[in-house]
């Protein structure tokens, strides 16, 4: 480190053994989680969605939308 930033500046968690910090009670801020896992459900479904729609647009399913992507990507 440089002179002018101090070892304490960088605070980390304390190493833990595996799967410990699913078994404790640490104050966890609840709220954020819910709203996190709350914006990744939306995500899935609207990534479901669109899914969906390519199939129903395309007449493939989601395997042959790979497959046509990924020809038209190559070339």
């Amino acid at each position: 480190m440089t002179p002018d930033t101090p070892d304490d500046q960088y605070l980390y968690e304390p190493v833990e053994r595996f799967g410990e910090g699913l078994t404790t009670q640490r104050p966890w801020n609840k709220g954020a989680l819910a709203a996190v896992e709350l914006l990744n459900g939306r995500a899935a479904m609207l990534g479901f969605l669109a899914a969906l729609i390519g199939e129903a647009i395309s007449g493939k399913g989601i395997v042959g939308q790979l497959g046509a992507m990924a020809r038209w990507l190559l070339g």
